[in-house]
């Protein structure tokens, strides 16, 4: 069954801006409406050079990419500007007078196509009068120990064409950069290092057709002494451009040796930094909440040192993730997913030569898929099922996954893991090594093949053991169990222990336990015959400890009521026929 967002993530669609993020048009077809200009409107004349250019908001839409050109779909002005969301875009050094501009809007989506949208126009008035002057230049005006090694930026001058700039060491000085015309920029970047230590001032004189300023003053900062700048860094994770970023990612850059720290700012359009603002860090990486998803943002990163910070440093920009998260919930603080939750173990163990054993889904999905993995990491789907047929061992992978539907798209949400899988079979049981201590066994049950087997003794329901080995156990017959613990069969021995040679038992334990206390002739069990009339007993140097008739309990141990030693005895058995049997046993205390 095809799930809405609502069904599975009602704490995200309970906060305001994310519902609006997500739910707002994130999927757009190619009907979707293009923005009309709002300033200046299209076909308006006599624009100022300095305009500042707006157009209408369109829901849905996660960006804007813009190109200002002098034919219609033209970008010889600017090229593909991608401004985030924002709905407005200043030229940073003003329009040409006099011309007729074309703006053309392209709608940004993450999941489609891009949008192209029709050209619209405004033509720009004549310049009437020489322009005023820059209101600020970086560094800034009295700024102490400023790096050798800057560079020199100003603000735009309402309709200026160029700038002149002179640098010096006194005011209006001229000596180390005579008036330089440096065209229509915004920046200038001394060839040579500044000196260290010293005022320096700089004089910056828009013009235009008309003339130049009047009377610019000059701005001053001293200089710091000599010291290495840092260089720029780029961005690791996620890489300058890349999609479908995390919701809440950690952002890592690329260490630079000489940088004592790092300012970062983040935002969503080129011109902001409303996410991030002049931030310093210590580290090469921080983690971001709660980005909203469906935008491009920008950051940059300027390395410093004692000598300042690194010049020059290029903006780079990501966009957030679309669909299954993770998505920060405000309410709970925590992070929310849409992919299952994975319940399917790592190792899997099947019979051998048990043709109808399945493997089957330990987990409620809207669907699955199963591969086969090969050695060089190749994969073969198996079945798109709940349930799969694995007959041979290796690496596997399971994956499972949601259907959601969102404004008209459907897409799946998948968590996916490898599992391995082992053959196991009936055990058979090999051998049952008897040891004989004291009055108490000791059984070491070994099988013709290793396998995930447990062990018990008596009761085929258990209790269960891992080790095969089983110590003092009672001087009777046993019956030994070998389970497969992945339930591929039990194997079972009976264990039967001959105490006696030829119905003379070879040891006795004379210890008051009640069990072997005394030694006596045992009639085989398959006729009952007692075929021996009187028995003697003898210690090793031949001397008669007692005489035993087989129809008594046997002999104690005792000689005149003392408990003899542990020792190996003789006996002499006279048989109904007059046949002699000689042996020897032990006892044992």
């Amino acid at each position: 069954m095809r799930k809405k967002w609502d069904i599975r993530v009602p704490k995200i669609l309970a906060v305001p801006i994310f519902f609006m993020a997500l739910l707002s048009g994130i999927f757009i077809t190619s009907a979707q409406e293009c923005p009309a200009l709002l300033n200046p409107v299209n076909g308006t004349m006599l624009v100022p050079v300095d305009a500042t250019i707006s157009w209408e908001a369109v829901t849905g839409v996660p960006g804007f990419i813009i190109s200002l050109g002098t034919t219609e779909g033209g970008n010889d002005i600017l090229n593909e500007r991608n401004v985030g969301s924002a709905t407005s875009f200043t030229p940073a050094t003003g329009l040409p007078e006099s011309t007729e501009i074309f703006i053309t809007i392209t709608l940004f989506f993450f999941n489609q196509p891009n949008i192209v949208c029709d050209s619209q126009s405004f033509t720009t008035a004549a310049l009437s009068e020489v322009p005023s002057c820059s209101t600020s230049i970086s560094p800034a005006n009295n700024a102490f120990d400023i790096n050798t090694a800057t560079n020199i930026s100003w603000n735009a001058a309402p309709s200026a064409t160029g700038y002149f700039i002179s640098i010096g060491t006194t005011q209006n000085g001229e000596e180390i950069l005579v008036p330089t015309d440096v065209a229509n920029t915004l920046s200038y970047n001394p060839t040579t290092d500044l000196p260290t230590e010293t005022d320096i001032y700089v004089t910056i004189t828009p013009y235009n057709r008309i003339g130049s300023a009047a009377s610019c003053s000059s701005s001053v900062f001293t200089t710091a002494a000599a010291a290495v700048l840092p260089l720029c860094t780029s961005m690791i994770s996620p890489l300058n451009g890349e999609t479908n970023v995390l919701l809440s990612p950690t952002l890592e850059w690329n260490a630079v040796p000489n940088a004592t720290g790092y300012r970062v700012s983040i935002g969503t359009s080129p011109f902001e930094k409303n996410i991030l603002e002049d931030a310093i860090f210590y580290r090469t990486s921080t983690l971001i909440i709660d980005f909203e998803p469906n935008r491009t943002f920008f950051i940059s990163i300027y390395p410093f040192n004692e000598a300042g910070e690194a010049i020059g440093c290029t903006q780079e920009t990501f966009s957030t993730l679309v669909g299954c998260g993770p998505y920060f919930d405000p309410v709970s603080g925590q992070l929310v997913v849409l992919n299952p939750d994975l319940t399917f173990p790592d190792t899997i163990t099947i019979c051998l030569n048990n043709e109808l054993d399945l493997i089957t889904a330990t987990d409620e999905a809207d669907g699955f898929r199963w591969y086969k993995l090969d050695d060089r990491g190749n994969e073969t789907l198996l079945s798109s099922s709940s349930e799969v047929r694995i007959n041979e061992e290796g690496l596997y992978i399971y994956e499972a996954y949601d259907i959601f539907e969102d404004s008209d798209r459907t897409f799946e949400c998948a968590s996916s893991k490898t599992f391995q899988v082992l053959i196991s079979e009936t055990p058979v049981i090999e051998n049952v090594a008897v040891n004989i201590s004291g009055n108490m066994l000791n059984y070491e049950i070994t099988t013709t093949t290793n396998g995930n087997f447990e062990y018990a003794l008596d009761n085929e329901d258990g209790p269960y053991q891992n080790s095969n080995r089983f110590t003092n156990i009672t001087l009777q017959n046993h019956t030994v169990y070998v389970r497969d613990k992945a339930g591929c069969g039990t194997a079972e021995r009976l264990v039967e222990l001959d105490l006696t040679v030829n119905g003379f038992p070879n040891f006795f334990t004379p210890n008051g336990d009640g069990i072997n206390d005394f030694w006596q002739f045992i009639p085989p069990v398959e006729t009952g015959e007692n075929n021996v009339s009187v028995i003697y007993i003898f210690d090793k140097f031949g001397a008669l400890l007692a005489q035993v008739a087989p129809n008594t309990i046997g002999w104690s141990g005792n000689l005149n009521g003392k408990a003899l030693p542990e020792s190996n005895y003789w006996f002499k058995a006279i048989a109904t026929n007059n046949k002699i049997i000689k042996g020897h046993f032990s006892l044992k205390r």
